[in-house]
């Protein structure tokens, strides 16, 4: 048998001493309680597994895997689940941390929570996959459930992988249960509009940017970083909405074209070949190039820590739009901030996804489901409301939109966690 461990991390800071490092500027900012700091600044519960999953070779591979819970004051946890080769206990705890003041931003009875599994999913067969993740989740079959933690798709899973964890669940407990994960198929309890909500989101929360700093979107000219879910959708939508799209990047590489990149062209190249590369009428480019073009909208939209404080006084674009969760690290946050760059949370920005989760979970807990206009109204309405709140309180305290965005929400877990009191 082969064990598969965390390999050394890509990330160029530790994940989640950064989230730490926030937090305890929002509590200095709104003046939360020390007290209330140590609890929020630990996560509740860190599970570590191994998965040992039989290869279509015959060979049997241990990999590892985590499931973390942040916090449970406001609800049940909720959370992605990614499969990456760099994925590690700091960084999924970072991420359960930033989905806590992800939900209570949003006004969701949530909780925050990640998972993740240390692999490459792009070496993967879908048979090795499928029993990967069936042997995961019943690893972590007695940690998860609808009013307890609720997965969802993440970097490198999606919705095959949610119907898998969605059966393993249902077969262990003996009937169906629909809101066990959300991101499902549509056609076991999955929602319309689910798989392009994060995508939407961040166009809601541009859109309502550039009224507030008298921009029009019809010609904006924006780089998106990241041509995963996210960022395929968020070319399509704001293509049709007149931006221009300038560059655009997988893991492989970008493209660059200033007059405006082909999107349907490349929209219809990653979908048959997986990858960007040979986008014609376009200059190849590097991702570290592309953070650093000029244009008014960067969208980094694939992992963590893109814009450090290396690279970040190099940054050109008016709006850095966070379509990924941690792509600019706190240093980098304060050498935009002086040099005018206004950032638009993570926990702002990219809520899409887990708003339309909280649908799909309320839909499977009624069994009636909603149409898509529907969906995508209420959506716009939550993101939309949550910006408004943050620009408000951004604008009255003279804060950063980071600053504002997190200490929403650290506030409402604070205020439920006062409330709740502690027991015993």
């Amino acid at each position: 048998m082969t064990a598969v461990g965390a390999p050394e991390s890509h990330l160029k800071e530790n994940p989640f001493e950064n989230v730490r490092e926030q937090l305890r500027k929002v509590a200095a900012a709104f003046d939360v309680e020390p007290q209330l700091v140590n609890v929020l600044q630990e996560c509740k519960k860190a599970l570590e597994v191994s998965i040992p999953t039989r290869m279509d070779d015959g060979s049997v591979v241990s990999f590892i895997g985590y499931r973390v819970t942040h916090n449970v004051a406001r609800g049940p946890s909720k959370g992605g689940i990614r499969y990456h080769p760099d994925v590690t206990l700091d960084e999924v705890k970072a991420l359960a941390m930033l989905m806590t003041w992800k939900c209570a931003l949003m006004g969701l009875p949530f909780g925050g929570a990640k998972g993740g599994v240390v692999c490459d999913p792009k070496r993967m067969s879908r048979s090795e996959l499928e029993r990967m993740t069936r042997r995961f989740t019943s690893e972590i079959i007695n940690e998860i459930g609808p009013e307890r933690d609720i997965p969802a798709p993440d970097v490198g899973t999606n919705a095959a992988v949610m119907a898998w964890i969605f059966d393993t669940y249902s077969m262990n407990k003996g009937h169906s249960v629909l809101g066990v994960v959300t991101g499902k198929p549509l056609t076991i309890g999955g929602s319309l509009g689910r798989e392009e909500a994060t995508s939407r989101g961040v166009v809601y929360v541009i859109q309502d940017a550039c009224r507030k700093l008298d921009l029009r979107l019809d010609g904006l000219r924006v780089a998106i970083q990241g041509f995963g879910n996210v960022g395929t959708n968020l070319a399509q939508f704001l293509h049709e909405l007149g931006a221009v799209v300038i560059a655009v990047s997988d893991s492989a590489g970008g493209f660059l074209n200033p007059n405006g990149i082909d999107v349907p062209g490349a929209l219809a190249r990653k979908g048959e070949t997986r990858t960007l590369q040979g986008l014609p009428d376009a200059e190849a480019i590097t991702n570290e190039e592309l953070v650093l073009l000029d244009c008014d909208v960067l969208a980094p939209c694939a992992l963590e820590q893109v814009i450090t404080r290396a690279n970040a006084d190099q940054v050109r674009a008016r709006i850095v739009v966070e379509g990924a969760n941690g792509p600019v690290t706190p240093e980098a946050d304060e050498i935009l901030e002086e040099r005018g760059v206004v950032v638009l949370p993570d926990v702002l920005a990219n809520a899409g996804g887990v708003v339309v989760s909280y649908f799909e979970w309320v839909q499977g807990l009624q069994e009636y489901f909603w149409k898509e206009e529907e969906v995508n109204q209420r959506l716009n309405e939550i993101v939309s409301r949550a910006f408004e709140e943050t620009w408000e309180v951004a604008q009255q305290r003279s804060l950063t939109m980071r600053l504002a965005a997190y200490g929403l929400g650290v506030q409402r877990v604070a205020a439920a966690t006062t409330t709740r009191g502690l027991y015993p």
